[in-house]
Protein backbone atom coordinates (compact mmCIF):
# COMPACT_ATOMS: atom_id res chain seq x y z
CA UNK A 1 0.00 0.00 0.00
CA UNK A 2 1.16 3.64 -1.02
CA UNK A 3 1.58 6.51 1.13
CA UNK A 4 -1.09 9.16 -0.03
CA UNK A 5 0.99 11.98 1.96
CA UNK A 6 3.83 13.64 -0.33
CA UNK A 7 7.42 13.81 0.94
CA UNK A 8 8.07 16.89 2.71
CA UNK A 9 9.80 19.28 1.08
CA UNK A 10 12.22 21.86 2.95
CA UNK A 11 12.48 24.15 -0.33
CA UNK A 12 8.54 24.96 -0.27
CA UNK A 13 6.25 24.46 -2.51
CA UNK A 14 6.38 24.26 -6.36
CA UNK A 15 10.04 23.21 -5.81
CA UNK A 16 11.07 20.13 -6.68
CA UNK A 17 10.99 17.70 -3.86
CA UNK A 18 14.78 16.60 -2.98
CA UNK A 19 15.85 13.31 -3.76
CA UNK A 20 18.77 12.52 -1.46
CA UNK A 21 20.94 11.47 -4.33
CA UNK A 22 23.49 14.22 -4.42
CA UNK A 23 26.25 14.20 -6.27
CA UNK A 24 29.61 13.25 -5.04
CA UNK A 25 31.83 16.42 -4.22
CA UNK A 26 35.22 16.73 -5.41
CA UNK A 27 37.37 16.47 -2.35
CA UNK A 28 35.37 15.03 0.05
CA UNK A 29 36.62 11.81 1.42
CA UNK A 30 34.82 8.29 1.37
CA UNK A 31 36.10 5.15 2.96
CA UNK A 32 39.46 4.75 3.11
CA UNK A 33 40.94 1.80 -0.12
CA UNK A 34 40.58 -1.28 1.12
CA UNK A 35 38.50 -0.35 4.25
CA UNK A 36 35.91 -3.18 4.97
CA UNK A 37 32.70 -2.92 3.15
CA UNK A 38 29.00 -4.04 4.34
CA UNK A 39 26.29 -4.78 1.78
CA UNK A 40 24.79 -1.46 0.11
CA UNK A 41 28.99 -0.41 -0.44
CA UNK A 42 29.18 1.31 2.97
CA UNK A 43 31.95 0.58 5.51
CA UNK A 44 31.59 -2.11 8.27
CA UNK A 45 32.19 -0.09 11.37
CA UNK A 46 32.12 -3.59 13.31
CA UNK A 47 32.10 -7.54 12.33
CA UNK A 48 28.89 -7.82 14.52
CA UNK A 49 26.57 -5.78 12.55
CA UNK A 50 26.05 -7.84 9.53
CA UNK A 51 22.83 -9.10 10.50
CA UNK A 52 21.67 -5.29 10.71
CA UNK A 53 22.83 -4.14 6.93
CA UNK A 54 19.17 -3.96 6.00
CA UNK A 55 19.19 -0.86 8.69
CA UNK A 56 21.60 0.98 6.48
CA UNK A 57 18.52 1.94 4.01
CA UNK A 58 16.69 2.94 6.81
CA UNK A 59 15.76 7.08 5.75
CA UNK A 60 17.24 9.79 8.80
CA UNK A 61 16.55 13.45 9.03
CA UNK A 62 19.90 15.10 9.07
CA UNK A 63 19.52 18.97 10.77
CA UNK A 64 22.49 21.64 10.49
CA UNK A 65 21.90 24.07 13.09
CA UNK A 66 23.17 27.64 12.67
CA UNK A 67 22.07 28.67 15.92
CA UNK A 68 19.17 29.66 17.80
CA UNK A 69 17.11 32.47 19.68
CA UNK A 70 14.22 32.59 21.55
CA UNK A 71 11.60 35.51 20.85
CA UNK A 72 8.36 36.91 22.06
CA UNK A 73 5.04 36.40 19.69
CA UNK A 74 5.16 39.85 19.27
CA UNK A 75 8.77 39.60 17.80
CA UNK A 76 7.91 37.32 15.43
CA UNK A 77 4.54 39.27 14.40
CA UNK A 78 6.97 42.23 13.48
CA UNK A 79 8.92 40.19 11.41
CA UNK A 80 8.92 40.87 7.28
CA UNK A 81 10.86 40.76 4.39
CA UNK A 82 14.92 42.09 5.31
CA UNK A 83 14.18 41.74 8.88
CA UNK A 84 17.50 40.59 10.72
CA UNK A 85 17.75 37.92 13.58
CA UNK A 86 20.72 37.86 15.76
CA UNK A 87 21.25 33.90 16.57
CA UNK A 88 23.04 32.97 20.09
CA UNK A 89 26.32 31.68 18.14
CA UNK A 90 29.35 33.73 17.32
CA UNK A 91 30.83 33.94 14.09
CA UNK A 92 33.46 31.36 13.28
CA UNK A 93 31.67 28.99 16.75
CA UNK A 94 30.81 25.26 14.64
CA UNK A 95 27.72 24.48 13.39
CA UNK A 96 25.60 21.75 15.30
CA UNK A 97 24.91 18.59 13.84
CA UNK A 98 22.02 16.46 14.49
CA UNK A 99 20.66 13.07 13.55
CA UNK A 100 17.08 12.81 14.52
CA UNK A 101 17.31 15.35 16.67
CA UNK A 102 20.66 13.63 18.69
CA UNK A 103 24.18 16.15 18.28
CA UNK A 104 25.99 13.89 16.30
CA UNK A 105 28.86 15.91 15.60
CA UNK A 106 29.93 19.53 14.79
CA UNK A 107 31.23 21.06 11.93
CA UNK A 108 32.02 24.08 9.50
CA UNK A 109 30.03 26.12 6.90
CA UNK A 110 31.46 25.53 2.83
CA UNK A 111 30.32 26.52 -0.55
CA UNK A 112 30.53 23.95 -2.83
CA UNK A 113 29.76 25.05 -6.44
CA UNK A 114 26.66 26.73 -6.07
CA UNK A 115 25.88 24.72 -3.15
CA UNK A 116 25.80 25.16 0.84
CA UNK A 117 27.66 22.02 2.42
CA UNK A 118 29.25 21.78 6.29
CA UNK A 119 32.73 20.33 6.65
CA UNK A 120 33.15 17.86 9.64
CA UNK A 121 35.84 18.85 12.15
CA UNK A 122 34.28 16.85 15.05
CA UNK A 123 32.47 13.84 15.39
CA UNK A 124 30.57 12.60 18.88
CA UNK A 125 29.26 9.51 18.00
CA UNK A 126 31.86 7.69 19.31
CA UNK A 127 31.76 9.14 22.46
CA UNK A 128 27.74 8.75 23.29
CA UNK A 129 29.02 4.51 21.86
CA UNK A 130 31.52 4.52 24.66
CA UNK A 131 29.21 6.18 27.31
CA UNK A 132 26.48 3.38 26.51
Amino acid sequence: MTDPTPPHNPAGAGAPAPTGDLPPVAGMAGPAPGAPQAAGGTPAAKEGNVGMNFMLDVPVEVTIELGRRNMRIAEVLRLGPGSTLELDKVSGDPLDIYVNNQLIARGEAVVIGERYGVRLTEVLVNELEQAG
